[in-house]
């Protein structure tokens, strides 16, 4: 039961950061590069939570307050620019 769920969760996920990545590529705008950029990191996020939760990790919750950190720290930066760009 186990390894069905870590492959349907595997499943979702990859076709998530497909998606994000097809929304990064295609753009139009800045804003919306920036929003696909976040749910590609909350994307591996969640991939590395679901792995520490699968096997038992507890040594990966740094890494994951580093990814969170990271993400927010990056969107942030991202809108101030644009919006001092809009300006």
């Amino acid at each position: 039961m186990t390894t069905f769920l870590a492959v349907v969760l595997t499943v979702l996920l990859s076709i998530t950061a497909l998606l994000a990545l097809a929304r990064l590529y295609r753009g139009p705008s800045l804003v919306d590069r920036v929003i696909a950029a976040d749910m590609l990191l909350a994307t591996m996020v969640g991939a590395v939570g679901a792995e520490a939760a699968v096997n038992r990790h507890p040594t990966t919750l740094p890494v994951l307050v580093v990814l969170s950190l990271l993400g927010f720290v990056g969107s942030v930066s991202l809108v101030r620019f644009a919006v001092r760009e809009q300006r």
